[in-house]
């Protein structure tokens, strides 16, 4: 499922600039109003519309008689009984969409979602108060995003949310980091101590570097100071 929100004088101009950005004709979309627009008091308090605009699911096919009792679901009957994920994954998209444009963000969303967790991406200008230090505000939006997730999914789900790629630049910079610990571990033959990590960050090193041949880790301390140790095997 794709969705982007956007922001405009009018609501018509918001979706406009929706549609144009995905490639799609207004039948093809599901359109929700998320603010309309307001002039406020002299200017002051003036508020832009906001949509969100959803590319529809191609429509199923229709079965012949033999296959009408087939009750597998495929991800496109939203009268399934089982179908939560989609529910899930909605109320997990508007959540984030509130929440950002409370804290002055309006940009593009996309989510998806692959086994037991949903992907959200938000790219946009100005996400640095949805990141904050050290990702802090992020991991807290992604907290909360997981609370709600989980009350619309009969099965535990996992929300991944990301605000203008931080996530996957971090990502990125602590395999390099959990590299460099573990050469520097089978260099010298001591253990390394690497940087303190919330939980998430910590799970992400101990998973890299279980492939890393000849080292081992675990975590030591406490929280917030909780961090990884590399140790050379042997």
């Amino acid at each position: 499922m794709t969705s982007i929100t956007k922001t405009a004088a009018t609501v018509e101009e918001a979706i406009k600039a929706a549609l144009e950005e995905l490639g799609i004709t207004e039948d093809q979309a599901d359109i929700e109003v998320i603010c309309e627009p307001s002039s406020g008091f002299l200017g002051v308090g003036k508020k832009d519309a906001e949509v969100k605009v959803t590319v529809k699911e191609d429509d199923a096919p229709i079965a012949s008689e033999e296959e009408s009792e087939d009750d597998t679901y495929y991800g496109d009957d939203e009268n399934f009984e089982g179908d939560t994920a989609s529910e899930a994954e909605d109320a997990a998209v508007n959540f984030v969409a509130e929440v950002l444009s409370g804290i002055g963000i309006h940009g593009n969303m996309d989510s998806y979602r692959e086994d037991d967790t949903i992907y959200i991406s938000v790219t946009g200008s100005d996400c640095a108060s949805a990141i904050g230090r050290h990702g802090e505000t992020l991991d807290a939006i992604t907290y909360m995003t997981n609370l709600i997730a989980n009350k619309h999914s009969e099965e535990r789900v996992h929300v991944h949310l990301d605000v203008g790629g931080y996530k996957k630049h971090r990502e990125q910079v602590l395999k390099n980091l959990a590299g460099k610990a573990a050469s520097r571990a089978l260099r010298t033959g001591r253990k390394v101590d690497m940087e303190p990590m919330n939980p998430a960050q910590r799970r992400l090193v101990h998973a890299y570097l279980q492939d890393f041949e000849g080292v081992t880790t675990h975590s030591e301390g406490t929280e917030p100071n909780r961090h990884i140790v590399v140790t050379p095997e042997g």
